[in-house]
């Protein structure tokens, strides 16, 4: 059992998990965000290593990965920079991003690095489910690593429940087959598309995303799921000159 897992255990709905890019603002930022993220109040996080052709993002998060590779972020030293997380952060960790960088620096050998620093999960929306299942999987499993499936209004009844039964943790609900960065509309298809999930009784528990910006639309995914996940509204709101206030003041309106 890791950290999402004790997470779940002990609370099961109104869960806040916030995203943001590794490396942004400023290359040397990713654990003080970290930091004050949990004293502000977030349950869990999402912490993305930024690649130069991130297709599931809008335009704030596309920038911020940007910026991040500008700055000279990468998965190299995102574990460099997390080495002391368990230090100061006791929260689920979990990092975000696409499969060519963990491709390239060896999936045996990423998933072991999140272990020697930490790192509770994975969703690499990208990693095709097959070979997870048929080549990856063991990886994961060895260091405790929890890998997060993706389930979009599209998705089959049938992948949704293949993909219940390789998942140890939560599954992603996307609020839309649209890019990060959407508004929420609570529409009656989205909420026929929501309620059809929440009625097929899964084992894991449901974290709902893009398009979590604020209160009433965090308040708006908890009906139908066990939390949501805040990204684009958390990274445009941060304030390089002043990343603690700026994540205070964001923060207040959830807790």
């Amino acid at each position: 059992m890791n950290r999402l897992n004790q997470l779940f255990q002990q609370k099961n709905k109104n869960i806040l998990s916030i995203y943001y890019t590794a490396g942004f603002p400023n290359l040397g930022d990713t654990m003080q965000i970290a930091e004050t993220l949990e004293a502000s109040g977030a349950d869990f996080l999402e912490i993305g290593f930024p690649y130069s052709d991130p297709v599931a993002d809008g335009p704030v998060i596309q920038a911020s990965s940007k910026q991040a590779l500008d700055n000279g972020m990468n998965l190299h030293l995102l574990f460099e920079h997390l080495k002391d997380l368990r230090k100061t952060v006791s929260i689920p960790i979990l990092l975000m991003g696409y499969v060519n960088p963990v491709l390239q620096f060896g999936v045996e050998n990423f998933c072991k690095a999140c272990k020697a620093v930490g790192v509770d999960g994975c969703i690499i929306p990208d990693l095709p489910m097959y070979e997870y299942e048929e080549l990856y999987r063991p990886y994961f499993e060895a260091n405790n690593l929890s890998n997060i499936f993706l389930v979009t209004p599209q998705t089959s009844d049938e992948r949704i429940r293949k993909i219940d039964n390789l998942s140890n943790a939560f599954i992603y609900l996307l609020s839309s087959a649209a890019t990060t960065g959407t508004n929420l509309t609570v529409s009656n298809q989205a909420k026929d598309y929501f309620s059809r999930i929440k009625n097929m009784n899964l084992k894991n528990p449901l974290m709902i995303g893009f398009g979590i910006a604020d209160k009433q639309t965090f308040d708006s995914a908890c009906e139908y799921a066990n939390g949501a996940i805040v990204g684009t509204a958390f990274v445009k709101s941060l304030n390089s000159n002043d990343l603690k206030t700026s994540i205070g003041n964001f923060m207040e309106q959830f807790c």
